[in-house]
């Protein structure tokens, strides 16, 4: 069962990098939005669970680094935004 739950997140994870790619692409967000960079954030983080449970860090470290940029993004949208 643990099985089949990493998997779901990494679908799940997976749809959310793909659709803030795809709304960008179609000028719906923008790269500065709270949308788009907490979709990245959210789905880098489900990538980093299913990477680590898969074991492969290559695919972990990216993500973990893509999910980092994110949250410093987020922080500089937010603290702009004040």
């Amino acid at each position: 069962m643990p099985g089949l739950l990493i998997d779901i997140v990494g679908w799940i994870s997976a749809l959310l990098v793909l659709a803030g790619y795809i709304l960008v692409s179609a000028g719906k967000l923008t790269g500065q939005s709270r949308a788009f960079q907490g979709m990245n954030v959210a789905g880098a983080g489900g990538f980093v669970l299913y990477a680590g449970w898969h074991q492969t860090w290559p695919t972990m470290a990216l993500n973990a680094i893509w999910c980092v940029i994110g949250i410093f993004t987020l922080f500089k949208i937010a603290s702009r935004s004040r």
